[in-house]
Formats: C-alpha cells, structure tokens, sequence
C-alpha cells in the first residue's frame, strides 16, 4: 500500500510537500562505485506570497525576511455548537479561510450579518449537509442526534486555488501542526500569501492583502 503524502512547514520558509516518502533511486544518477543515488521525492511550494513561481518556492522568503509564526489570539480557537431542531452545525471561526462558500450558497441559515451568524432551522438538512460539505477549511462540521459526521473517503490531493489558500483533502498528513479546535485533519486550508495570523492556516487575510496569482 502506497504513503500518504506528507506536508511538512519549514521555519520561515516554504512547504515541503513530501509526495513519496521512501527513499527510490534517482534516474541517470550513480556513485562512483555504481550504487544508485536514492532519495524521497517531493516540491518546495511558496508560502510567503512572494515567490515568482507560484506556487513554487523560490527563495524568496529568505530575501523578505518571512516570519512564519502564529500570532493568531489563541483565546478565539474555540468551536461553538448551533442547535436546530434536526440538526447541529459547529463552527470554529479561528480556522475559517472565508472562502464565502457557505454565505453564498445558503444564506438562510449562515448569515453574514445576522446574530447570531448560523440559523441550524433555516434550511432543509440536505441542504446544509451540502453546503458543508463544500467547507475547504474544515471550519464547519455539523453532528445529527448528537453523533458528530465522519469525514468523507477521499484521494490524497493539494489544490492550489486562485488567488487563495492551498486546499488540503484526502487526509494528508500536516507534520508537527496543531489542528484547531473540532478542526477537520482529512481537509484544511493553508496560507500561501504570506499574511494569515493563523499560520500555516488560511484565515482568509488573502484578500485584505489583495494576494494574486502570476498572469
């Protein structure tokens, strides 16, 4: 059975996405006794936003100075719990990559700009299961009769989105991370424009800094 992948965080300094984590020998490379060269194999992906190569690392972030520590409060990881009638959504606001989804899709029930902000009654059950479902940054979970729902069944996948986080799914590792509260480990969102307070998660600060991707 193949590894999983793994995300590792360098200390002020890119990913290193770890893609086959035993060693296999190096193609046209040899040492002088004849014994291949073996290594593991990954990619350096950019997360001070400054890269030109995007979402590839650089070196950049050596030559800007980034600093890739947590500055978040650590007073607001916390999840809160809304209860309806048939349903019970959760939340942590503390690892939201406000990605707009669930403000756009169903805004009867997750309310930009009402108190409080979810309304577990507003919709049919289907529908909020869905548009949670739809959450990259495991911010929203939801538990029926008091049991919590099990994460989905995926394949392994970093997608790079535009002009935003790297979405993580299919359980891939995150070496020496601490997950927020509730936090989902099978999906999350990752900063790649350098200005999250919540390193090396996404905290949605992509857009106040106008983050974009080349071209």
């Amino acid at each position: 059975m193949a590894s999983l992948p793994k995300i590792t965080c360098r200390t002020n300094g890119p990913y290193y996405l770890l893609s086959e984590p035993d060693p296999a020998p190096v193609p046209n490379l040899r040492r002088a006794s004849g014994d291949a060269c073996a290594t593991v194999r990954g990619v350096t992906l950019c997360r001070c936003g400054g890269s030109k190569t995007k979402p590839f690392c650089d070196g950049t972030h050596s030559k800007i100075g980034f600093n890739g520590s947590n500055t978040a409060d650590p007073a607001k990881n916390r999840r809160e719990s809304y209860a309806g009638k048939r349903i019970t959504i959760l939340d942590n606001r503390a690892i939201c990559s406000h990605s707009g989804i669930c403000t756009d899709e169903l805004k009867s029930v997750f309310r930009q700009h009402g108190e409080p902000w979810i309304e577990p009654d507003g919709a049919a059950v289907a529908e909020i299961i869905a548009t949670i479902k739809k959450c990259p940054s495991g911010a929203l979970s939801y538990a029926i009769d008091g049991a919590e729902a099990k994460p989905p069944q995926r394949a392994p996948l970093v997608s790079v989105t535009d002009h935003g986080p790297y979405a993580v799914t299919g359980s891939v590792e995150l070496s020496g991370v601490v997950f927020g509260a509730g936090a989902s480990t099978e999906h999350y969102t990752l900063c790649r424009c350098g200005a999250s307070k919540n390193k090396p998660f996404c905290d949605g600060s992509h857009w106040d800094a106008k983050f974009r991707d080349p071209g």
